[in-house]
């Protein structure tokens, strides 16, 4: 009997400590969230983007390249031409020099002339080589930073493929508990259901649900770098609950910060990287029309995150 009126007591305090405008800083700090989700979808989609722009550049100053390098090869057969009939003038000049001083005068026109052009040829020719020499710099300069880009975002597939891996080994206990560990759009997802975490209707999390977070903190701890975001998501069976609870959406919250306060336990990891939010049943994974899906639906998700400070500015180089 004490045990079940102490149970009572803790849950009226943890009740009563939550407040109405803690709960509006949730909400507010959601929508933050959201804006930062937004952000970080429009960020990657941009980087997408430019390096598809970037690649597209590349082409064309390639072709700039190549028509440069045939345009060089088109003026240096030119010259070689010139330079030909050069002699064969020269060659005439001499057999009429002994002959006719007339001819002598024309063909030094035709000499003068002929030299004219092989040293227009010959500047144009050294200009078009200071063209090609400088569009071959640009192109080794912007495939060396596509080259840069492409081997980040490959650095950060892997860092995030390597995280998939460490939080898979690190909660390879709770396999069949209503724990999956996946890896999508360059984020990687761990999906807890509530029976592994929560009583129905609590936001208290049970022995073997701390147990879950605390490996999970631990592999969080050792990447420092990654933005972590925790939902809270219920099915649509409205809360039957009293209290401060005022509803699925509320129930959510406190669940995801209860999950974040486990976190917070691990003093090596940032604060600042953490970020709870509630959404209560209306991003479902599972038909609610099913015992099932709802089960699916009632779930914390941990969303993690790379940061992408070094992706913008190489961008912002290309």
């Amino acid at each position: 009997m004490k045990k079940h009126l102490l149970v009572v007591l803790i849950a009226g305090l943890m009740i009563s400590c939550v407040s109405p405008k803690v709960y509006k800083d949730l909400e507010n700090k959601y929508a933050d969230v959201k804006r930062e989700n937004r952000r970080l979808i429009d960020e990657n989609d941009a980087i997408q983007s430019a390096l598809t722009k970037a690649n597209n550049d590349l082409s064309a100053l390639q072709k700039d390249y190549d028509a440069a390098v045939s345009r060089r090869d088109q003026l240096e057969n030119e010259l070689n031409a010139s330079r030909s009939n050069f002699n064969n003038l020269k060659n005439s000049y001499d057999a009429l020099e002994k002959n006719s001083s007339a001819a002598i005068a024309e063909n030094a026109q035709k000499n003068r002339e002929l030299l004219a052009e092989l040293e227009a040829k010959e500047v144009a020719l050294a200009n078009e080589n200071s063209r090609l020499q400088k569009l071959q710099k640009e192109l080794e300069q912007r495939s060396n930073r596509i080259n840069d880009l492409e081997n980040l975002i490959s650095a950060k597939d892997k860092a995030m493929n390597d995280l998939k891996n460490a939080i898979s080994r690190a909660l390879t206990d709770f396999e069949g508990k209503g724990l999956t560990v996946e890896q999508r759009d360059g984020k990687v997802y761990v999906s807890m259901e509530n029976k592994l975490l929560f009583s129905s209707g609590s936001w208290a999390v049970g022995d073997e649900g701390r147990k879950a977070v605390g490996q999970l903190g631990s592999v969080l701890a050792e990447n420092p770098d990654i933005s972590v975001l925790i939902e809270g998501h219920t099915d649509n069976v409205p809360y039957a609950g009293t209290g401060q609870v005022k509803g699925n959406w509320d129930l959510s919250t406190k669940r995801a910060t209860a999950i974040v306060n486990i976190l917070r336990e691990n003093a090596d990891i940032i604060p600042g990287n953490l970020t709870a939010a509630g959404r209560g049943e209306y991003a479902p994974v599972g038909s609610n029309e099913s015992a099932e899906g709802r089960a699916k639906n009632r779930r914390i998700e941990v969303i993690l995150t790379p940061k992408l400070d070094e992706i913008s500015k190489l961008l912002n180089d290309i």
